[in-house]
């Protein structure tokens, strides 16, 4: 029953493989979606591009339901999966720090390595920031680790069991969600594309 323990099965050096590959095509498919671009990425916070929103949302829907079914069939304890504990106040800072940094540069941290990868000059400067980030937090964290800790700590919860409601229920709606979201999100994209290319032609 799943998850398997890569490193019981194949060893060390195999699971770091995997691991390699695996990375390896998920940039591949990144770059191919376009997400090696960060004008195609910034473009999803001015409502003209929402190919971040349908890949995404996507990938959460597919993942979503092999879970579900897996689990549902026997074949995978849900038990078993690492799920990040909940912090809600870090959480919701950090995400407004995340969503500055990402319209500000154009790239999340997966996006800007595959950005690095094509050499492409704005990828490598993203990255730079981001090592030099990461330092000061390490550097910085005990400062506020009380805060963190403590503000909004909820351990490993996830959306049924916030909700209080069957875990059938919560992806038959996030699947509704979903679907609304995508036709919303055409919408919204041709309504700006018509825009701008009224305003061209003016």
């Amino acid at each position: 029953m799943a998850p398997l323990d890569l490193e019981l099965l194949i060893g060390h050096l195999g699971k770091n493989l995997i691991y390699i590959i695996t990375g390896f095509f998920f940039g591949v498919a990144l770059e191919r979606a376009g997400f090696g671009n960060a004008r195609n990425l910034a473009a999803q916070f001015y409502l003209k591009d929402m190919r971040v929103l349908k890949v995404m949302f996507t990938a959460i829907i597919v993942a979503m339901l092999l879970i579900f079914w897996t689990s549902a069939l026997g074949l995978l304890d849900y038990q078993k999966i690492f799920v990040n504990p909940t912090y809600l106040w870090p959480g919701i800072i950090g995400g407004l720090i995340f969503g500055i940094g990402f319209v500000i540069g154009g790239y999340c941290p997966g996006t800007a390595l595959v950005s690095v990868a094509t050499f492409k000059i704005d990828g490598i400067f993203f990255v730079t920031g981001l090592c030099i980030g990461i330092f000061i937090f390490g550097e910085s964290v005990d400062g506020f680790r009380i805060f963190w800790e403590n503000a909004g700590g909820y351990g490993r919860v996830t959306l049924p069991e916030w909700l209080r409601v069957r875990t059938g229920t919560v992806v038959f709606g996030v699947v509704l969600m979903a679907l609304a979201m995508f036709w919303g999100a055409e919408k919204v994209e041709q309504y700006f594309v018509e825009r701008d290319e009224g305003e061209k032609d003016q």
